[in-house]
């Protein structure tokens, strides 16, 4: 199938006297945002992930507009197929006949595998924020915020023992449909006895001597099935198989042999599992990982939304409503083990390349760093959210913390409460890379000093201060000094607002358990949801219907202003 680039088709006269007349009470979001905003997506700009050759396929930009009012109203592929064929508001935006009889649902899918196999996925969003940035509805400047959600894989929660199992059944089943000869040469009926059915349908031993039996068991039919695979005899496509390679993966994390002996690996410091942010939980799944905040667990990825922060002073008194609604200006996704932190410096990037760089970026502080303050300041952007508090012992208990010592940056040298100097400046690198000062202090006038115990617990050394480069160290003070001023706080509250963001992406477009498996496919649909969040909000914008109305009663609405 090839792609032969078409312009977008004008809406047909009868379509368009269907759809007005079917309509005629403010329009369906469908029809508005074809109205005001006309046609963003263009066949050509799929070009990279379609051959020229062979027949020619169905239209992608269509594809495209499709995939994002899908999303819009939460609809499988099933049904944004027959809304294509049955919505005269979707024929209107698509620019479809009346008769056309669209396309079968399964063109959905093979759509997205070409977009996430061709590294396309980020043209669903990033063409409607072109679109945006001619009609001057965003820009580069003004007021930014981000904020995170869990986003719960499209998987089962296995244990340890479950998981063994469902990943040599997983092995099986791929080896079975790719190479059902090959395989019923190389295991019996026993194998279809204990794999033939999903492992957590099954009831498993009670006792933990048959359960470690059992797992101990599972890696040996492990381990022979991959050494069947990389034998000689095995064809060499077969371990490229996704569940193959699933299978290599988990076993290198959860089992190690000591000559014959297969031993199922424990938590200890030489032969112990690996680190959650890096344990597979899912044959189905290699991407997903676990993770907890804030008292919650979950199996699966992170999506960081940014959405611009329209202000108020801008406002049409007539209309109430905004000067320019806020929009999604960029999307992240992760797998869930990934710190708020890291995607700060991401996010940045993104928005640049964009050329959507904020002036003022309000975060919590999950994504606040010493470096990123210094770094964020280098791109012209106000990185605010709260710093982490101080939780040295002595900020604990009431003691002289950093901010009680006079630091002399030229001079290199520290001066504590009660005036003595420093003896030791020492510039390192610590174990993440980070770069400090170390400082320290006599000895012997810190055993003498009448305050020693507010200062250090040391018992034969001196008073010890780890600085950061004096940039970093001021950045910190200034930013510690700000966010406790009334004015930052009020300023702040603004942030709050990306919590509407949060619940429009997993209650509207869906997002909170993933649709698709693996992280491209997952970020392709964080990616078309952001896209719908924009367009649900540019229609509300466009027919000053607010999106937050709230209920109001009978005696609410009554006009009790007296009269004159």
């Amino acid at each position: 199938m090839s792609m032969q680039p078409q312009p977008w088709p004008e809406v047909p006269e009868a379509t368009a006297r269907v759809a007005k007349a079917a309509f005629r009470r403010g329009g369906a979001l469908a029809i508005r945002i074809r109205d005001e905003l006309g046609a963003w997506y263009e066949d050509g700009d799929f070009t990279a992930v379609y051959p020229v050759r062979g027949k020619p396929g169905l239209s992608p930009a269509q594809l495209a507009m499709v995939t994002v009012l899908q999303f819009i109203e939460d609809l499988t592929d099933r049904q944004a197929a027959d809304a294509v064929r049955g919505h005269v508001d979707w024929k209107y935006c698509l620019g479809l006949e009346l008769e056309d009889e669209g396309f079968d649902a399964s063109v959905l899918p093979g759509f997205r595998e070409r977009l996430v196999e061709g590294g396309a996925e980020r043209v669903i969003f990033s063409r409607l924020l072109a679109r945006l940035k001619e009609l001057g509805l965003l820009g580069a400047g003004g007021r930014q915020r981000t904020d995170s959600t869990h986003v719960l894989a499209r998987i089962r929660d296995l244990n340890r023992l479950e998981l063994a199992g469902e990943t040599v059944r997983a092995a099986l089943e791929a080896l079975a449909a790719a190479a059902p000869g090959w395989l019923a040469g190389v295991i019996d009926a026993s194998w279809q006895r204990v794999y033939g059915q999903r492992i957590d349908s099954m009831r498993l031993p009670d006792s933990q001597a048959a359960r470690q039996e059992l797992a101990v068991q599972y890696g040996r039919d492990g381990y022979w099935l991959l050494e069947q695979v990389h034998g000689p005899g095995a064809p060499a496509w077969l371990r490229d198989l996704p569940a193959v390679q699933g299978l290599r993966r988990i076993w290198i994390q959860q089992y190690y042999r000591d000559g014959e002996k297969v031993i199922r690996r424990e938590d200890s410091a030489s032969t112990g599992l690996p680190p959650g942010r890096d344990r597979l939980v899912s044959p189905y799944d290699l991407d997903a990982r676990y993770s907890e905040k804030h008292g919650m667990s979950w199996l699966g990825y992170k999506g960081h939304f940014t959405e611009t922060v329209s202000d108020p002073a801008g406002d049409d008194p007539e209309t109430t409503r905004p000067a320019v609604p806020n929009l999604v200006t960029d999307v992240q996704t992760t797998h869930a083990a990934v710190p708020d932190v890291v995607m700060t410096a991401p996010v940045h990037d993104s928005l640049e390349a964009a050329g959507l760089l904020p002036g003022e970026h309000d975060v919590d502080s999950g994504y606040v760093s010493a470096d990123l303050l210094v770094s964020s300041r280098q791109r012209g952007i106000t990185l605010v959210g709260p710093l982490l508090a101080d939780t040295s012992p002595q900020a604990r208990s009431g003691g002289y913390t950093q901010n009680a010592f006079t630091i002399d940056w030229d001079r290199e040298q520290v001066t504590c409460p009660q005036g003595t100097a420093s003896k030791v400046w020492a510039p390192t690198r610590q174990r993440d890379g980070t770069d400090a000062i170390i400082v320290r202090f006599p000895a012997a006038a810190c055993r003498a000093c009448p305050v020693r115990d507010k200062c250090t617990n040391a018992r034969w050394n001196g008073r010890q201060l780890y600085l950061r480069p004096r940039d970093i160290h001021q950045a910190i003070a200034d930013a510690r000094a700000a966010q406790s001023t009334q004015q930052r706080k009020d300023r702040y509250k603004a942030r709050a607002g990306v919590e509407g963001l949060m619940h429009q992406a997993s209650h509207v477009t869906g997002i909170r358990r993933a649709r698709y498996l693996g992280l491209d496919k997952t970020r392709l649909e964080h990616l078309a949801a952001a896209t719908a969040i924009n367009l649900i909000r540019l229609d509300a914008w466009y027919s000053a219907q607010p999106i937050d109305r709230t209920r109001t009663t009978h005696l609410q609405r009554l006009d009790l202003t007296p009269a004159a």
